[in-house]
């Protein structure tokens, strides 16, 4: 790199300071040079060239500066380099040349804006970690700014994530940015292929790899039905596959490698969840996070009224209120006659097993969209292979998923030692991230205060888990049919196995009488939850292959 250009680095990186006057030299100095810019090149086209997804300091392309200037604007953490980024574009754009300005309505399509942005507002604590992703990454990104609703649960997140990604490991850093693109394109995720291509290309990965698996190494390639069945039928993993994967001669794993990739992957399918069922939207300085074409007379572009961003939130719909009225107290109630039920008897085992499979077979019944199969595009494609293989297949064909019981093979007493012996530390954090998501709660629903939720969190996350074949001996299911109603089953479905599939009015038909930040813990409980099912999976057929 020349010496110019390291500088230029260095300018963009002291952005993330926490000392002022430090920012304020960086923040000083860009500007002085994004204005020598503009005034050698002039104006400049409107339609801007796809864009930097990373964090990393833009190239020298005028409209992706602008484009990272317009992202710093909005979403740094400092208000000082969000002030005076706005100040720069309303210099640039008196000057006569067109600036980019965001599409779209925030982090979310489903949460106001303004809700989210909110939250580091009045929680130093939620502040404070903004920052420090910030200066890690140069970037804070809209899932980071989402999940801020829960810092104590983000906190977790974003150190497990660092860990993986950037800490010492098996694996080196542009394979575990490479298995990030493989896991999300199973998905069709370009939200987050997008963000790991740039990754992938920072730490010094072969652009090649991007045309397609077919590029990349030999090795990687052999992930590639690893990636599937953990996708979509863990269940089917076997000791065989694990076996292919150690013993493929020069192209072979090592059992650490392996648990790392496998840490990745299910990471990455969890994440894919997440991003869809909260409704992420690109970031603002990636391809279809801003535009260069002045705003269209109604304020809104097309694609805000397609989402419905044009339209009052649904918490404000007093159409709904009627239908809405009730319905957490019908939950609170009968959360209270469970627990009654419980302390006055108790299950047989017989009784308890059959509850289980009536629940496993009822939610292949689930229909988890209307909608006829869309292949994904091209750009996401390549990076796997088999796209027509998904979860739904086997309830058409009628294939049984065995049940999986948690006392014979279970995260606590099995999986968890097993990660911390082969990648020491993550076993750990994946454990606290677990738990952490598992008991969290402010013992609130909706407006009531001071409220056992305890069963309600297991509930989803025992479903979760009915879905994949894990039974608990301990749990009696038929407390799911109570507590989850029909449009709240086909949510996490949806989430869960097909989350491409989501959409706003899946978001909006649970829970109509909620909080947003209430919605987002369910998706951190669908995302941790089958993040751990697939992990069991391959973690108990690697047990396997060792015994």
């Amino acid at each position: 790199m020349e010496v110019q250009d390291q500088e230029s680095v260095g300018r963009w990186d002291r952005l993330g300071s926490r000392d002022p006057s430090s920012r304020a030299d960086a923040i000083e100095n860009i500007c002085q040079e994004v204005m020598r810019k503009v005034e050698t090149i002039g104006p400049i086209p409107p339609v801007a060239p796809l864009s930097l997804a990373s964090g990393s300091p833009p190239g020298n392309d005028l409209n992706d500066i602008l484009a990272h200037v317009l992202m710093l604007s909005r979403r740094c953490p400092f208000e000082d380099v969000r002030e005076r980024c706005s100040q720069l574009l309303r210099n640039i754009q008196d000057l006569g040349i067109r600036i980019p300005r965001p599409l779209g309505n925030g982090p979310s399509r489903f949460i106001p804006e303004k809700e989210i942005l909110q939250i580091s507002k009045v929680d130093s604590r939620t502040q404070s970690i903004f920052e420090d992703a910030f200066a890690a990454l140069g970037r804070l990104d809209n899932i980071s700014l989402v999940m801020g609703f829960h810092p104590q649960y983000l906190e977790s997140f974003l150190r497990t994530q660092h860990y993986l990604l950037q800490m010492d490991g098996p694996l080196p850093l542009h394979y575990r940015h490479y298995i990030g693109i493989m896991a999300a394109a199973r998905h069709q995720c370009s939200y987050l292929v997008n963000l790991h291509v740039n990754d992938f290309l920072q730490v010094g990965g072969d652009p090649k790899w991007l045309n397609g698996l077919f590029e990349a190494p030999q090795k990687l390639q052999q992930l590639g039905e690893l990636n599937k069945i953990l996708a979509h039928r863990p269940w089917l993993l076997t000791k065989e596959h694990i076996e292919g994967l150690l013993k493929a001669e020069e192209h072979s794993w090592s059992l650490a490698e392996l648990i790392h990739a496998v840490v990745l992957l299910t990471h990455y399918h969890s994440l894919a969840s997440f991003t869809f069922g909260c409704g992420i939207t690109p970031e603002i300085h990636c391809d279809g996070g801003h535009t260069f074409r002045p705003p269209s007379l109604s304020q809104y572009c097309v694609c805000d009224i397609a989402n419905g961003n044009g339209h009052a939130n649904h918490h404000d719909d007093l159409l709904g209120n009627q239908d809405m009225c009730g319905e957490v107290e019908v939950l609170m109630e009968r959360m209270k006659q469970l627990q009654e039920c419980r302390d006055d008897e108790e299950a047989s085992q017989e009784e308890m097993a059959t509850r289980f499979e009536r629940e496993k077979t009822e939610s292949m019944l689930v229909v988890t969209s209307e909608d006829e199969e869309s292949a994904p595009p091209r750009d996401i494609s390549r990076h796997f292979e088999d796209p027509s293989y998904g979860y739904k297949d086997f309830s058409r064909r009628g294939e049984q998923v065995p049940t999986f019981r948690a006392q014979d093979y279970s995260w606590e007493d099995h999986g968890f030692s097993l990660v911390n012996r082969l990648y020491p530390d993550v076993g750990q954090m994946l454990d606290e991230k677990f738990h952490m998501v598992y008991n969290l709660t402010y013992n609130t629903m909706a407006t009531h205060k001071d409220v056992d939720t305890s069963m309600l969190r297991r509930a989803i996350w025992n479903y979760i888990h009915c879905m994949f074949g894990i039974r608990y001996d301990d749990y009696d299911y038929g407390e799911i049919n109570q507590l989850l109603d029909r449009s709240f089953k086909i949510y996490i479905k949806t989430i869960v196995c097909s989350p491409e599939k989501t959409t706003k009015r899946m978001y909006e038909s649970f829970w109509r009488q909620f909080q947003h930040s209430e919605k987002v813990h369910v998706n951190l409980l669908l995302m941790e939850a089958r993040m751990q099912a697939e992990l069991l999976y391959a973690l108990r057929a690697i047990t396997r292959y060792m015994t």
